[in-house]
């Protein structure tokens, strides 16, 4: 996993575009100025954060996210969201846009089908704090940008819910197209499960042909080089997490090794395979507690855990409190930041 923000200075040019001084949202965020002039910023989440909470503060219109994610001008595409306008259907594209976002930051978009509604969210691996609300709006306004220039039409989604109290409901509301909700569980941007197939007039299948290899290249080389041994086998065993505790010989499997060399690379490492198990649980238990609005069974349930009360005694070891009284917590911060 990428554990920096690749955040292009095309991004500062924007702000000035919008009348907003680089330099001056730079120092706000407690960064050096002279980044201004950088052709790519590298970030940590914490800086990135602090960036996005100094753009809404400075900007002079308080939808400025929206006005960031939504540029679809040529020259400030990244190869992500040109491979994604190539594809050959909105599903495909936010698919791209989701695989290939791991090459520039520790972030993901997660997509689910319930029924027929279609939700993307947006998740952030490393972050120790509530997302500022502009960076919200500018990942609703890109997926957005994206499917209404793929389609060639005014596509609108069924709503957006956002986890903060927000103002200017009716310029929201506008924007996006559907109804706004506010003070929920989640941050997603919600669409009819049919539009993941409507086609795209911008595929592009020599476009596509070009930069697909050399993402997926890149995509390819990216754990040997920048993810460590005991953060593979956390993400497998991550993925194994639905529902049972994943044993030590499948999940040596999956990384085609044998559980004695997995716990000889853990040990190597000053780890173990109980501790990332534990840290595998954590990072998803912060994450279903403060972007869903599972029930506390249905949480240990996903997690591996027989029954709530375990999982309950897990978590207060973490955090230090209940996970309900965590989840208010959590919920009162957003509140804040908004």
């Amino acid at each position: 996993m990428n554990k920096l923000f690749r955040v292009s200075g095309r991004h500062l040019a924007k702000l000035e575009d919008l009348g907003i001084p680089p330099t001056a949202v730079l120092r706000r965020a407690g960064l050096p100025a002279e980044l201004a002039g950088q052709p790519r910023l590298m970030l940590c989440t914490n800086d990135l954060f602090k960036l996005w909470k100094a753009m809404g503060e400075l900007a002079p219109d308080p939808n400025v996210g929206l006005l960031m994610g939504g540029e679809m001008r040529m020259e400030y595409q990244s190869p992500t969201a040109l491979a994604a306008l190539s594809s050959e259907n909105f599903g495909e594209a936010v698919q791209r846009m989701a695989r290939y976002k791991l090459l520039t930051c520790p972030e993901e978009i997660l997509s689910q089908v319930d029924g027929n509604e279609w939700s993307i969210q947006f998740r952030w691996l490393l972050a120790g704090e509530v997302e500022p609300q502009p960076l919200n709006d500018c990942c609703f306004a890109w997926v957005l940008a994206v499917a209404r220039l793929g389609t060639g039409t005014r596509l609108s989604p069924l709503r957006v819910e956002y986890r903060q109290p927000r103002g200017e409901l009716q310029s929201l509301e506008r924007y996006f197209g559907c109804p706004v909700e506010t003070a929920g569980t989640r941050n997603a941007i919600v669409f009819r499960a049919t539009d993941a197939a409507r086609p795209f007039v911008t595929r592009n299948a020599e476009l596509l042909g070009t930069l697909a290899p050399q993402l997926e290249a890149e995509l390819k080389a990216q754990p040997r080089e920048e993810e460590s041994f005991s953060e593979r086998v956390r993400r497998t065993v991550q993925e194994k997490l639905t529902g049972r505790r994943p044993a030590i010989e499948e999940v040596a499997r999956t990384l085609h090794i044998s559980s004695r060399t997995l716990q000889r690379k853990l040990q190597e490492a000053g780890s173990s395979y109980q501790r990332v198990l534990e840290e595998s649980r954590h990072q998803l238990a912060r994450h279903y507690l403060n972007n869903s609005a599972l029930e506390l069974s249905e949480a240990a349930y996903l997690l591996g855990y027989e029954d709530a009360s375990s999982f309950v005694r897990a978590f207060r070891t973490w955090e230090g409190v209940p996970p309900a009284r965590w989840r208010e917590q959590q919920r009162s911060l957003a509140t804040i930041a908004g």
